[in-house]
Protein backbone atom coordinates (compact mmCIF):
# COMPACT_ATOMS: atom_id res chain seq x y z
CA UNK A 1 0.00 0.00 0.00
CA UNK A 2 2.75 2.64 0.94
CA UNK A 3 4.65 1.84 -2.33
CA UNK A 4 1.10 2.78 -4.02
CA UNK A 5 0.06 5.73 -2.29
CA UNK A 6 2.97 7.39 -0.96
CA UNK A 7 6.13 9.15 -3.05
CA UNK A 8 9.39 7.75 -2.78
CA UNK A 9 11.16 10.91 -2.63
CA UNK A 10 8.83 12.82 -0.35
CA UNK A 11 10.17 13.38 3.31
CA UNK A 12 9.15 14.62 6.14
CA UNK A 13 11.49 14.76 8.43
CA UNK A 14 15.45 16.06 7.92
CA UNK A 15 17.62 16.11 10.74
CA UNK A 16 15.78 14.68 13.47
CA UNK A 17 13.44 17.81 13.03
CA UNK A 18 9.75 17.38 11.47
CA UNK A 19 8.78 21.41 12.20
CA UNK A 20 8.87 23.13 9.01
CA UNK A 21 10.60 26.29 9.96
CA UNK A 22 13.25 24.18 11.70
CA UNK A 23 14.09 21.76 8.89
CA UNK A 24 14.53 25.68 6.97
CA UNK A 25 16.88 27.08 9.15
CA UNK A 26 18.39 23.59 8.98
CA UNK A 27 18.69 24.05 5.27
CA UNK A 28 20.30 27.66 5.47
CA UNK A 29 22.79 26.41 7.51
CA UNK A 30 24.05 23.75 5.42
CA UNK A 31 23.56 25.96 1.77
CA UNK A 32 25.29 28.72 3.71
CA UNK A 33 28.50 26.57 4.71
CA UNK A 34 28.27 24.54 1.57
CA UNK A 35 29.19 28.05 -0.48
CA UNK A 36 31.83 29.04 1.83
CA UNK A 37 35.13 28.82 0.68
CA UNK A 38 37.26 25.93 2.13
CA UNK A 39 40.71 27.29 2.57
CA UNK A 40 40.52 30.86 3.72
CA UNK A 41 44.11 31.91 2.94
CA UNK A 42 43.80 30.37 -0.46
CA UNK A 43 40.97 32.88 -1.36
CA UNK A 44 42.19 35.73 -0.09
CA UNK A 45 45.78 34.98 -2.38
CA UNK A 46 43.37 34.84 -5.11
CA UNK A 47 41.74 38.31 -4.58
CA UNK A 48 45.05 39.67 -4.14
CA UNK A 49 46.35 38.40 -7.24
CA UNK A 50 42.81 39.13 -8.91
CA UNK A 51 43.29 42.97 -7.76
CA UNK A 52 46.76 43.17 -9.06
CA UNK A 53 45.72 42.04 -12.65
CA UNK A 54 42.54 43.88 -12.76
CA UNK A 55 44.37 47.46 -11.83
CA UNK A 56 46.29 47.17 -15.15
CA UNK A 57 44.08 44.95 -17.20
CA UNK A 58 42.32 46.53 -21.21
CA UNK A 59 41.58 43.47 -22.62
CA UNK A 60 40.27 42.77 -26.22
CA UNK A 61 37.69 45.22 -27.42
CA UNK A 62 34.10 43.99 -28.16
CA UNK A 63 33.66 43.06 -31.78
CA UNK A 64 30.04 43.78 -33.74
CA UNK A 65 28.87 40.32 -33.57
CA UNK A 66 28.76 40.40 -29.88
CA UNK A 67 25.58 42.45 -30.04
CA UNK A 68 22.41 41.59 -28.44
CA UNK A 69 19.66 41.48 -31.37
CA UNK A 70 16.09 40.53 -31.44
CA UNK A 71 16.53 38.08 -33.48
CA UNK A 72 18.97 36.21 -30.44
CA UNK A 73 16.14 37.01 -27.80
CA UNK A 74 13.59 35.54 -30.21
CA UNK A 75 15.30 32.22 -30.38
CA UNK A 76 16.66 32.17 -26.89
CA UNK A 77 13.19 32.87 -25.30
CA UNK A 78 11.73 29.98 -28.14
CA UNK A 79 14.03 27.55 -26.70
CA UNK A 80 13.15 28.25 -22.93
CA UNK A 81 12.35 24.90 -21.23
CA UNK A 82 9.06 24.52 -20.20
CA UNK A 83 7.55 23.14 -17.17
CA UNK A 84 10.27 24.72 -15.09
CA UNK A 85 9.65 26.16 -11.71
CA UNK A 86 8.98 30.10 -11.49
CA UNK A 87 11.57 32.38 -10.52
CA UNK A 88 11.56 34.54 -6.90
CA UNK A 89 9.21 37.03 -8.87
CA UNK A 90 6.79 34.60 -9.66
CA UNK A 91 7.32 34.29 -13.47
CA UNK A 92 7.79 31.33 -15.26
CA UNK A 93 9.04 30.55 -18.90
CA UNK A 94 5.35 30.18 -20.22
CA UNK A 95 4.64 33.91 -18.94
CA UNK A 96 7.79 34.97 -21.65
CA UNK A 97 6.97 32.31 -24.08
CA UNK A 98 3.01 32.86 -24.99
CA UNK A 99 3.60 36.87 -24.29
CA UNK A 100 2.63 39.59 -26.94
CA UNK A 101 5.54 39.49 -29.32
CA UNK A 102 6.13 43.22 -28.66
CA UNK A 103 8.13 41.66 -25.07
CA UNK A 104 11.37 40.85 -27.41
CA UNK A 105 11.80 44.00 -28.55
CA UNK A 106 11.33 45.10 -24.95
CA UNK A 107 14.00 42.59 -23.67
CA UNK A 108 16.45 43.18 -26.12
CA UNK A 109 16.06 46.94 -25.27
CA UNK A 110 17.09 45.71 -21.64
CA UNK A 111 19.98 43.10 -22.18
CA UNK A 112 21.53 46.09 -24.60
CA UNK A 113 21.41 48.33 -21.80
CA UNK A 114 22.70 46.38 -19.38
CA UNK A 115 25.26 45.48 -21.84
CA UNK A 116 25.98 49.07 -22.32
CA UNK A 117 26.32 50.00 -18.96
CA UNK A 118 27.85 46.83 -17.92
CA UNK A 119 25.14 46.89 -14.83
CA UNK A 120 23.08 43.87 -13.88
CA UNK A 121 19.31 44.86 -12.52
CA UNK A 122 18.81 43.62 -8.76
CA UNK A 123 15.97 41.76 -9.92
CA UNK A 124 18.43 38.79 -11.81
CA UNK A 125 20.33 38.91 -8.82
CA UNK A 126 18.05 37.16 -6.93
CA UNK A 127 17.22 32.92 -6.57
CA UNK A 128 15.92 30.40 -4.07
CA UNK A 129 17.50 27.15 -3.66
CA UNK A 130 15.24 24.00 -3.49
CA UNK A 131 16.72 21.46 -1.94
CA UNK A 132 16.52 17.71 -3.49
CA UNK A 133 17.25 14.36 -2.01
CA UNK A 134 19.65 12.39 -4.20
CA UNK A 135 17.97 9.23 -3.05
CA UNK A 136 15.06 7.74 -5.05
CA UNK A 137 13.67 6.14 -1.66
CA UNK A 138 13.44 8.75 1.31
CA UNK A 139 11.37 6.40 3.32
CA UNK A 140 13.55 4.23 4.93
CA UNK A 141 16.39 6.01 5.43
CA UNK A 142 17.11 8.85 8.51
CA UNK A 143 17.80 11.61 5.79
CA UNK A 144 20.05 14.60 6.47
CA UNK A 145 21.14 17.53 4.97
CA UNK A 146 24.06 15.70 3.66
CA UNK A 147 21.57 13.59 1.36
CA UNK A 148 19.98 16.69 -0.38
CA UNK A 149 21.49 18.65 -3.44
CA UNK A 150 20.48 22.38 -3.72
CA UNK A 151 19.18 23.47 -6.97
CA UNK A 152 18.74 27.57 -7.32
CA UNK A 153 16.05 28.44 -9.57
CA UNK A 154 16.95 32.08 -11.03
CA UNK A 155 14.72 34.79 -12.78
CA UNK A 156 13.35 33.73 -16.06
CA UNK A 157 14.63 36.79 -17.77
CA UNK A 158 17.90 36.22 -16.12
CA UNK A 159 18.44 32.86 -17.31
CA UNK A 160 17.58 34.60 -21.20
CA UNK A 161 19.90 37.01 -20.63
CA UNK A 162 22.45 33.73 -19.58
CA UNK A 163 21.74 32.38 -22.47
CA UNK A 164 22.53 35.47 -25.27
CA UNK A 165 25.71 35.98 -23.40
CA UNK A 166 26.50 32.12 -24.03
CA UNK A 167 25.46 32.45 -27.36
CA UNK A 168 27.68 35.72 -28.16
CA UNK A 169 30.36 34.67 -26.31
CA UNK A 170 31.06 31.04 -26.53
CA UNK A 171 34.60 31.61 -27.56
CA UNK A 172 35.36 33.16 -24.14
CA UNK A 173 33.19 30.02 -22.64
CA UNK A 174 35.23 27.05 -24.59
CA UNK A 175 36.82 24.42 -22.45
CA UNK A 176 39.38 22.07 -23.40
CA UNK A 177 38.08 18.71 -25.51
CA UNK A 178 38.50 16.37 -22.24
CA UNK A 179 36.84 18.43 -19.67
CA UNK A 180 33.28 15.90 -19.92
CA UNK A 181 31.16 17.73 -17.22
CA UNK A 182 28.29 20.71 -17.70
CA UNK A 183 28.22 20.34 -21.45
CA UNK A 184 25.40 19.99 -23.26
CA UNK A 185 24.73 16.37 -24.75
CA UNK A 186 28.48 14.95 -23.07
CA UNK A 187 28.53 12.93 -19.87
CA UNK A 188 30.20 10.02 -17.86
CA UNK A 189 30.16 7.56 -20.95
CA UNK A 190 32.16 9.70 -22.84
CA UNK A 191 34.71 9.88 -19.75
CA UNK A 192 33.89 6.36 -19.14
CA UNK A 193 34.68 4.94 -22.72
CA UNK A 194 37.76 7.26 -23.03
CA UNK A 195 39.10 5.82 -20.14
CA UNK A 196 38.47 2.42 -21.19
CA UNK A 197 40.59 2.93 -25.19
CA UNK A 198 43.31 4.32 -22.53
CA UNK A 199 43.34 1.51 -20.68
CA UNK A 200 42.98 -0.96 -23.54
CA UNK A 201 46.05 0.47 -25.01
CA UNK A 202 48.26 0.54 -22.21
CA UNK A 203 47.35 -2.98 -21.62
CA UNK A 204 47.68 -4.39 -24.88
CA UNK A 205 51.10 -3.35 -24.70
CA UNK A 206 51.84 -5.42 -21.87
CA UNK A 207 51.81 -2.47 -19.40
CA UNK A 208 49.88 -2.54 -16.07
CA UNK A 209 47.42 0.30 -15.72
CA UNK A 210 46.52 2.00 -12.88
CA UNK A 211 43.69 4.21 -12.03
CA UNK A 212 43.22 6.83 -9.40
CA UNK A 213 39.62 8.57 -9.13
CA UNK A 214 39.27 11.75 -7.26
CA UNK A 215 36.25 12.96 -6.16
CA UNK A 216 36.20 16.49 -5.17
CA UNK A 217 33.29 17.35 -3.13
CA UNK A 218 31.16 20.55 -3.47
CA UNK A 219 33.45 21.28 -6.25
CA UNK A 220 30.71 22.70 -8.12
CA UNK A 221 29.40 24.80 -5.16
CA UNK A 222 32.75 25.89 -4.26
CA UNK A 223 34.49 27.54 -7.35
CA UNK A 224 36.30 30.72 -6.15
CA UNK A 225 34.54 33.66 -8.14
CA UNK A 226 37.81 35.48 -8.12
CA UNK A 227 39.91 32.64 -9.28
CA UNK A 228 37.10 32.71 -12.40
CA UNK A 229 38.19 36.29 -13.36
CA UNK A 230 41.39 35.60 -13.51
CA UNK A 231 41.05 32.97 -16.23
CA UNK A 232 38.93 35.38 -17.89
CA UNK A 233 41.52 38.18 -17.88
CA UNK A 234 44.03 35.33 -19.19
CA UNK A 235 41.58 34.65 -22.30
CA UNK A 236 41.96 38.61 -23.27
CA UNK A 237 37.88 39.11 -22.56
CA UNK A 238 36.66 42.40 -22.74
CA UNK A 239 36.67 44.97 -20.02
CA UNK A 240 32.97 45.56 -20.65
CA UNK A 241 32.30 42.19 -20.18
CA UNK A 242 34.06 41.26 -17.26
CA UNK A 243 33.08 44.65 -15.47
CA UNK A 244 28.90 42.89 -16.17
CA UNK A 245 30.51 39.36 -14.81
CA UNK A 246 32.19 41.08 -11.66
CA UNK A 247 28.65 43.15 -11.28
Amino acid sequence: MRSKFEHQTSCSQVDGCVDVKSVAVKFAQYFSNTYSCNNIGRAEALIEEYSRLRGSYVGLPLSDTSTIDTELVSRVISDLKRGKAAGIDDLSAEHVLFSHPILHLILTKLFQLIMLYHYVPDGFRYSYVVPLPKLKDCRNKAMTCDDFRGIAISPVLSKAFEYCLLDRFSNVFKSADNQYGFKKGIGCNYAIYTTRKIVDKFISLGCTANLCAIDLSKAFDKVNHHALFIKLMKRHISNELLELFEN
